[in-house]
């Protein structure tokens, strides 16, 4: 029997284009998941829901992606990578078709939850698999690329989602309906692309003996690993600022009910995030670390004066000034987690990453619809602001320990 070979050069090739495959697979996964983010006002007057059932939406949400992470987000290090992403997408898929035939608030709860689901399973595995696959296509090469790939992936898609589902909802007849259709055209080439690229990872003779995924982040680096993780977990409570509250802020407190302002306010924060982590390529470590910390402190804070002031400028430049800190700080904490996990565990690791990124999701937003019920959202925004900046002081103090 005749066994053929690939040539070397011919394989660099398969992986160069699986990088970019995967790459626009992440993308598109991440931007349906903001989708609704611009709509939730149309939401609003439809089914006459209040501020606080917006937060409860969201965070069904948030709590799908930890499911999933908890559940799903490590077993690619033994299934195969393209196994996984073909279960994600299929999730976000059956979300989107419920998006379309289930429009009252059960069917958004039930869509919403889906797609946290598949964001769960996707997010770690994708990383992951960029990460392999831009190693096997440059194994000469530095893990720049992948860094700054992989994050404007997951960045430039959040902002992508928000910003195409703003401007079709402003000028089609259906704006709860058609930016799913476009969107569901999207992910089934998406399962396509992912058949397209090559798989990164063998399967063992002897299946590991499956259990949940814990907080179980490897390296040797303790303090690195905590400073990644708490980093990780402020940066996402900026986003799940961003992508449940603000558009229905920027509608009602400041008076500007267009949705593709709504969807060009999230766009701003989580574009500013994933140009800041390009550009910060050349910085040393230190330098991104202290970058990122003083802009997203400092973007809390302009923001929050801009809410206090109903300046809409106001509001926008500091959401993209913390958006551009949160951006860098992310970009650092998967670098950090990325470089130092062992090759075996480095989905898991990834995915215990992405569980406490989440959790900042979540837990943040949640508190601020229970005090919207209580107190004004200007009111709830400073105390975020005011606990947001001891945490990132925290961390502050952390990273210098780390680096005496």
């Amino acid at each position: 029997m005749t066994v053929l070979l690939e040539r070397p050069h011919l394989s660099s090739q398969r992986h160069g284009r699986g990088f970019w495959l995967i790459a626009a697979v992440y993308l598109v996964a991440l931007a349906f998941s903001t989708v609704p983010t611009p709509l939730y006002p149309l939401y609003q007057r439809a089914d006459g829901f209040s501020a606080f059932t917006v937060t409860v939406v969201f965070a069904v949400y948030a709590v799908g992606v930890i499911t999933s992470l908890v559940l799903a987000g490590h077993v690619s290090d033994w299934t195969g990578r393209r196994r996984v992403l073909y279960a994600a997408l299929g999730l976000e898929i059956a979300a989107a078709v419920l998006f379309l035939t289930w429009t009252t608030l059960p069917g958004l709860i039930t869509a919403r939850f889906l797609t946290g689901l598949g964001v769960g399973m996707l997010t770690a595995t994708a990383t992951a698999y960029l990460l392999e696959l831009h190693k096997a296509h440059r194994p000469e090469a530095n893990g720049t690329r992948f860094e700054v790939v992989s994050s404007a992936a997951n960045l430039g898609g959040l902002g992508a989602g928000t910003l195409l589902a703003g401007g079709l909802a402003q000028f089609v007849t259906s704006p709860l309906r058609t930016p799913y259709v476009v969107f569901l055209v999207l992910l089934a080439l998406s399962v396509i692309a992912v058949a397209a690229a090559p798989e990164t990872v063998d399967a063992p003779a002897t299946r590991p003996r499956y259990r949940p995924q814990g907080v179980r982040i490897a390296g040797r680096d303790r303090t690195a690993v905590v400073v990644a993780g708490v980093s990780a977990f402020a940066a996402f409570a900026v986003f799940g600022l961003f992508t449940s509250l603000a558009p229905s802020f920027v509608a009602g407190a400041l008076h500007h009910p267009s949705r593709v302002l709504a969807g060009l306010t999230v766009f701003v924060v989580f574009g500013a995030g994933a140009a800041s982590q390009a550009v910060s390529g050349r910085l040393t470590p230190q330098a991104r670390f202290s970058g990122g910390l003083i802009a997203q402190a400092a973007g809390l804070v302009v923001l929050t004066t801009g809410m206090q002031t109903a300046s809409l400028a106001s509001f926008l430049a500091g959401g993209a000034l913390a958006g551009a800190g949160a951006g860098i700080l992310f970009k650092s904490a998967v670098g950090t987690i990325a470089a130092n996990a062992p090759t075996a565990q480095r989905g898991e690791s990834l995915a215990g990453l992405f569980l406490i990124a989440y959790s900042g999701l979540v837990v943040p937003v949640l508190g601020l619809g229970v005090a919207s019920r209580y107190v004004p959202s200007t009111t709830s925004i400073l105390w975020f602001t005011g606990i947001m900046l001891a945490l990132l002081g925290g961390v502050a103090w952390l990273g210098l320990r780390r680096g005496r």
